[in-house]
């Protein structure tokens, strides 16, 4: 049995596996997932000399501790956090050798709602369709973290000379999300169109790795009635019965029956991950109807 594995100690909140995700699966009813900002895991993973991609643990708001069985280099990056080893303070955005049997503690976010740790080697959870994510959703991949859980790792490779000061992104005071209109906008009167992107919404608590769920203004539709399901796609802006827009994310459905007004720019949705209930959001971009 190898000894490159770690234990789950503190689970905290919500802790998942995640990597790039499972593109490409769709039309099997299978969302992408993934990590939600994967700039930030992106960069936890070269700091440790890992492929972009290598599978790295989640966090939500309170973080997690570890107890790897081996000596093991790791980093922890996305929403700023205290990272202790054993007790001492450790340096967060930067790597960090933890040794055997040591307790690598992830603390609370200070800022943002999400962190990411990157091990050397990566978290070698068992690939489903290709992917090692946890998917709420649809349940594929590995279960959430649980006090107690070994995870193994992967074999590490030489880890790279690494600059000073890395560029993390920082966290929002204010998420600003360009969109494009939607397949759907006709469904909504021209005053919607205008409430969208000229009022301020708020980030709601009830959002999730799903989506992200804002309170404000309801967008009046012009049309009553239900659409049959039709696909959906990453940063699809989704209005329900009750009007508030809600982003779809990482773990989103497929497939859904309310009408989508716009779509949000890819790149933009990262700092959506990092966007704590009460963040003002401005829905930005699209051409003036």
């Amino acid at each position: 049995m190898t000894d490159r594995a770690f234990t789950v100690v503190r689970a905290g909140t919500l802790t998942t596996v995640q990597d790039r995700g499972r593109a490409g699966y769709a039309h099997l009813g299978v969302p992408r997932s993934g990590a939600l900002d994967p700039y930030a895991a992106s960069l936890a993973n070269r700091l440790v000399g890992n492929d972009d991609g290598a599978a790295v643990l989640e966090t939500t708001l309170v973080g997690c501790a570890v107890r790897p069985q081996c000596a093991v280099t790791v980093a922890v990056g996305g929403a700023p956090c205290p990272v202790t080893v054993d007790g001492r303070p450790a340096p967060w955005g930067a790597a960090v050798r933890v040794p055997a049997g040591a307790l690598l503690d992830v603390g609370s976010a200070v800022r943002g709602l999400r962190s990411y740790v990157a091990f050397a080697g990566g978290v070698a959870a068992e690939a489903v369709l290709g992917s090692r994510s946890t998917d709420l959703l649809s349940g594929l991949g590995p279960a959430a973290l649980a006090d107690g859980t070994v995870l193994a790792l992967g074999a590490p490779r030489p880890v790279p000379a690494r600059p000073e000061g890395v560029p993390w992104p920082g966290v929002p005071d204010e998420l600003v999300l360009r969109v494009r209109w939607g397949p759907r906008d006709d469904w909504f009167t021209s005053g919607a169109l205008r409430t969208l992107t000229s009022r301020r919404y708020r980030v709601s608590a009830a959002s999730n790795r799903i989506g992200l769920r804002v309170e404000g203004p309801p967008l009046e539709r012009a049309r009553a009635g239900e659409l049959p399901s039709e696909g959906m796609v990453l940063g699809a802006v989704q209005v329900p019965p009750d009007g508030l827009p809600v982003v779809f994310l990482a773990d989103h459905p497929t497939t859904g029956g309310y009408p989508v007004v716009a779509v949000v720019h890819e790149p933009d949705l990262a700092a959506a991950a990092q966007a704590p209930p009460g963040t003002p959001v401005r829905f930005t971009g699209a051409d003036a109807r």
